[in-house]
C-alpha cells in the first residue's frame, strides 16, 4: 500500500510563492504510473491541479499552468509542487495522490491546508 505525506502548505499573501512535498513511502516512486496534486476548496468539487507520470510527462489545470510546476525526485521518492504568484482563488486543502496502473488516483495523502489573503 502507497502512503503519502503532505508538508508545505500554510498562509501567504497574494503574489507570494509556496512549496508543497509529499513524501511516497514505497520503494521505488517510478513504479508507480503517475504522481498528482488535487485541491478541494469549501463549497467545491475536487479538482485536478497537476499531475506527472513516470515518464516525466506533465499536465496542469488551466488555472495554475504557468503559475504552478510540478516535479517528482525519484532517488528521494518525493513529489513537489511549486506554486508561484499565488492568488486568492488557489486557497484549498491540496492532496497528493498515487496513480499506480494509470486507472485514476489509489491513494491519497491527508491533505495540506493552503490558504492566500489578499
Amino acid at each position: 500500500q502507497v502512503q503519502l505525506v503532505e508538508s508545505g502548505g500554510g498562509l501567504v499573501q497574494a503574489g507570494g510563492s509556496l512549496r508543497l512535498s509529499c513524501v511516497v513511502s514505497i520503494r521505488g516512486i517510478f513504479n508507480i504510473y503517475a504522481m498528482g496534486w488535487y485541491r478541494q476548496a469549501p463549497g467545491k468539487q475536487r479538482e485536478l491541479v497537476a499531475r506527472i507520470t513516470s515518464g516525466g510527462a506533465t499536465n496542469y489545470a488551466d488555472s495554475v499552468k504557468d503559475r504552478f510546476t510540478i516535479s517528482r525526485d525519484n532517488v528521494k521518492n518525493t513529489v513537489l509542487l511549486q506554486m508561484n504568484s499565488l492568488k486568492r482563488e488557489d486557497t484549498a486543502v491540496y492532496y497528493c495522490t498515487a496513480d499506480l496502473y494509470n486507472t485514476g488516483p489509489t491513494s491519497w495523502g491527508q491533505g495540506t491546508q493552503v490558504t492566500v489573503s489578499s
